[in-house]
């Protein structure tokens, strides 16, 4: 499972063919340029791509309301970017060299008097400011306002079946703003939401596995079922737990202690402190100390019908769970997001970094890229620069549905893990055996086929693409410098011929069929909430197992932050030991495993169904050896924690 972000975030205005501007270090900095529109400087992707003239309606009332953010530049974007690179980079002279948040807003973040002429220029086109932070400055107003402050006109446009509001043409700011306004969001009113007042409501319906299962892979044979690739296959693990996961990826005597973690999700579970309390006790992992589970929420919750509020309690609980099992000493901070929405998920973002509330931040949602405009990457990016400069890595699930064809008909990755300033998670299918031995693993994708009516076969075997690791290559996002010499030409050169941001970077257990155990309180058939376990998987697993793993190795390396991790992951490739090389066919032939489920997902008054998940089918992607686009570099082996270590 992947968060509700990434099945209800389709909403955010579409801008696929839109290019990111190639900024400094073709790590994508925004830029203002001279338009058609004399003392004024346009805002590079504020226009929707969708904006087209064909799908025009004519001009929006200009009495609508708009809800707008101004982002600020601050003293010196480039600058920012440059430095973000440099402490990143264990090439340069001035990697590890962090600045406390105190510091980089001193250094980077916009001056008092940009805040103030800002703000200036919205007041006197006839916007009311709702709000100023470090980062924005929020502008309510009606259309014709709107249209003065940013020198464009907004229409209304049709996407797909429905009409939203968006710039006619690009936004611009005067003359005399240029450097200090970074981008605009808001002027279109397509949803910009997140998949996985306001109360929160109850958990979701209880969600059971059925059996039977292997306590380790291979462990139960299904011998009575058809064979699959030539052979008896086993039934599916019941879920690892920490301890396994610790061994098949090198953690050895690390526990995180020292490192700080956060997890960013939407909303919160009400009863996350019983349940991972619960959960660490039921299997072994270390006893939750006090305060060592945090939270910081909203003040107010939003869209929670719109966004399924309940369904991003699960998240939270994967990541809590999965985090604590696998660095079990690290601290934890929860960071909750008032609804779904790219707002408010920024906003959970930017307390992280204003805030310096972890190192290492962990986050299992994000959406197509198709979905991602250039203002909200632009955004997006902005913050996890600050961050880099403060020592702080943001790692970001890939996405569940492969190279995103079956579900959305195009070819194309996910973000923000196409970014190219976080880390983005792949996702495996993972195999460990008796006495907690790492076997092997494959590249996270599924086939499903059903037993035929007789028992005797798997009906049009090896069945259907059901999910996948999220892969490929950017359509918007340059090649970043850490790809270059390992990302196969092949692969960066598939959209562009200058080469573009492949995705992902490294991986880790992802295939819900090789899945992880997790406890929660759900609501049963009779209403009552109840703690219950169940298997789960996606790059939702991955990210916080990867974050986990970063926070042992940050312990390694003498408690130092390890920062934006992708040019030392990459730094590292190639080197013995590292890296597991995860590929689809580790053994030299078919893998599948078997699954029993209940048909109403609790038990079995509706009847049982039987069927064979085919491994390493991950849609037009392949794991293969070397780099490739559905685990990265691989995933980390006894070595990759140790590879930290100062000598």
């Amino acid at each position: 499972m992947r968060s509700n972000r990434a099945k209800v975030r389709a909403g955010v205005s579409m801008a696929a063919t839109l290019p990111m501007i190639a900024g400094a270090l073709a790590l994508g900095i925004p830029a203002a340029h001279a338009v058609d529109n004399p003392g004024r400087n346009a805002l590079a992707g504020t226009k929707p791509a969708w904006a087209t003239t064909k799908a025009d309606k004519g001009a929006t009332s200009n009495s609508a309301q708009v809800s707008a953010r101004v982002y600020l530049s601050g003293r010196n974007a480039a600058g920012l970017a440059a430095y973000a690179k440099a402490v990143s980079d264990p090439s340069s002279k001035a990697y590890g060299k962090y600045l406390s948040a105190k510091q980089t807003q001193a250094r980077f973040g916009a001056t008092k008097a940009q805040v103030a002429a800002v703000k200036s220029w919205l007041k006197s086109s006839g916007l009311t400011v709702t709000e100023v932070t470090q980062h924005y400055i929020a502008v309510t107003g009606d259309v014709s306002a709107a249209e003065k402050a940013f020198g464009t006109q907004l229409h209304n446009y049709t996407k797909g079946a429905k009409t939203y509001r968006a710039p006619s043409k690009a936004a611009s700011v005067p003359q005399s703003l240029k450097g200090a306004v970074l981008t605009v969001t808001g002027l279109d009113n397509a949803p910009h939401k997140a998949t996985h007042n306001d109360q929160l409501p109850p958990p979701d319906a209880v969600f059971k596995n059925s059996g039977p299962f292997s306590s380790y892979y291979g462990s139960n044979i299904a011998t009575t079922l058809p064979d699959a690739y030539g052979t008896k296959i086993p039934y599916a693990v019941q879920g690892y737990t920490g301890k396994q996961l610790r061994a098949a990826y090198g953690a050895g005597t690390y526990t995180g202690k020292g490192v700080r973690i956060a997890i960013t999700d939407a909303y919160a579970s009400p009863t996350i402190a019983f349940d991972a309390g619960t959960y660490a006790n039921k299997h072994g992992d270390a006893a939750w100390k006090t305060g060592q589970l945090s939270q910081v929420l909203p003040k107010n919750y939003t869209k929670t019908k719109e966004c399924g509020a309940a369904g991003w309690y699960g998240e939270e609980t994967l990541d809590v769970e999965a985090v604590h099992a696998v660095a079990p000493a690290a601290n934890v901070t929860y960071v909750g997001a008032a609804s779904c929405y790219d707002d408010d998920l920024l906003d959970s973002l930017s307390k992280i970094v204003d805030n310096h509330l972890a190192d290492i931040v962990s986050n299992s949602w994000g959406d197509i890229e198709a979905n991602q405009t250039p203002d909200l990457a632009s955004a997006y990016d902005q913050v996890f620069q600050f961050g880099a400069v403060q020592g702080i890595g943001f790692y970001f699930s890939s996405g569940d549905n492969g190279d995103e064809v079956a579900n959305t008909g195009t070819k194309q990755v996910d973000t923000p893990a196409n970014s190219a300033w976080v880390t983005a998670v792949g996702g495996t299918s993972l195999a460990v055996g008796k006495g907690d031995k790492y076997m092997w693993e494959t590249g996270w994708g599924t086939d499903k086929a059903t037993l035929s009516a007789d028992g005797k076969s798997w009906t049009g075997f090896p069945g259907a693409f059901t999910s996948g690791a999220g892969g490929g290559t950017s359509k918007t996002v340059p090649q970043p410098y850490y790809q270059k010499n390992v990302v196969p030409k092949a692969l960066a050169t598939a959209n562009n011929a200058a080469g573009n941001r492949v995705v992902p970077d490294i991986a880790a257990i992802a295939d819900p069929n090789t899945g992880f155990k997790v406890g929660q309180t759900q609501t049963f058939p009779d209403g009552t909430e109840q703690y219950s376990e169940y298997r789960i998987g996606g790059t939702s697993l991955a990210a916080p197992v990867i974050a986990a793993v970063q926070a042992l190795a940050q312990e390694a390396q003498g408690g130092k932050a390890i920062g934006f991790a992708n040019p030392a992951i990459y730094g590292k490739y190639g080197k013995t030991g590292v890296f597991h090389d995860v590929t689809d066919n580790p053994t030299g032939s078919g893998l599948a495993v078997a699954r029993i489920d209940f048909v109403n997902g609790f038990d079995a008054a509706d009847g049982l169904a039987t069927s064979v998940r085919s491994l390493g089918k991950d849609s037009s992607l392949s794991a293969v050896k070397g780099y490739d686009d559905v685990t990265g570099v691989g995933s980390p082996a006894n070595g990759y924690v140790q590879s930290y270590r100062r000598h």
